[in-house]
This record gives structure tokens, sequence and C-alpha cells, in this order.
């Protein structure tokens, strides 16, 4: 009788050992950075770049809409400057204290919160690279992918054939 509660105990706990080995040993893949979305992220100094994309009409249009979300995790504001190869200067965006800034989600109205790049000559499918960079801080080169407005979310970003006037 007790050979028997004893081969049950040492069975139960082989079989427990041998289905838990594999966790001991594998990668765990939460630990590995990706984008969660269409877009890619980075970080330059205290702003965090989040799910930038570009959207265009996709039929070689001549504008692209660059939808970001910059967030500061820094206690004073920094203003941000955006640049890619078809901008000749640079777009700047301020973002203040611990906010949270969506840029290009409302193409159609003149605010400060686009940036178009224009000439654009991107397809949708193709990576475009857009530097992000503020005051002295080591900027970053992130390779965008470009949309166009085929899926259902993303109808509403395309940019205007006709640009808004800008404040």
């Amino acid at each position: 009788m007790k050979a028997r509660v004893a081969a049950s105990i040492v069975l139960a706990l082989a079989v427990a050992v041998g289905t838990a080995g594999c966790g001991l040993i594998a990668p765990q893949a939460t630990t590995k950075h990706y984008d969660p979305s269409d877009g890619v992220g980075g970080s330059v100094g205290a702003i965090d770049v989040r799910n930038a994309f570009i959207v265009t009409d996709g039929v070689g249009g001549k504008v692209g809409n660059l939808v970001v979300t910059l967030v500061n995790t820094d206690s004073k504001s920094h203003r941000v400057a955006i640049t890619s190869a078809s901008s000749g200067g640079a777009a700047e965006i301020t973002v203040e204290p611990g906010q949270v800034k969506k840029v290009g989600t409302q193409p159609d109205k003149a605010t400060q919160n686009n940036v178009f790049l224009t000439p654009f000559d991107a397809l949708p499918g193709s990576l475009y690279p857009v530097y992000f960079q503020y005051g002295d801080a080591t900027g970053v080169k992130l390779n965008v992918p470009v949309l166009d407005g085929g899926l259902p979310a993303y109808t509403d970003l395309v940019p205007p054939t006709i640009l808004p006037a800008q404040n």
C-alpha cells in the first residue's frame, strides 16, 4: 500500500515537472517590445512617439497625413520638431507636461494638431522616414508605414486634396 502511494506521488511530481519544464527555459514573449498596431513607435528623451503612420489617398496623392500620438513624460513642455524627406521645414508641435497629444486625427479641420507632408509621393504599403526631435535631445528616425483610407478606421484620416489654412 505504501509503495503504491509513493509511486503515485513520484508519478505526479514527474508529470508536474515535465509539463512545467518548457516554461523554465523558453523566452517570454511578453518581455519583448513590439508595436501592437499599424504604426511604429520610439522615444526622444522625455517624449514617447506612439503609433506613427501616414495616411494618403492611395492613388499617388500629393499629401500625406501624419497620424501620431506624442506623450510628454517630463515636468516641462517640449516643442517637438517633425521633419521628413518631403517637408522643406520642420512642423513643430508643443506637448505640455504629462500631456498625451494626438496629431493628425482631424485632417479636414484647420488646426495646429495636423502635420501634412507635401509633396508626398510614397505609395500605401511602403515605409517613409520621419524624424522626431526636440531641444538638444538626440532625435529618432522612424520608418513610418504608409496606409490608405481603404479600412473604415482610416477613411476619416485621408488628407484633403486642398489643405485647410493653418492658424
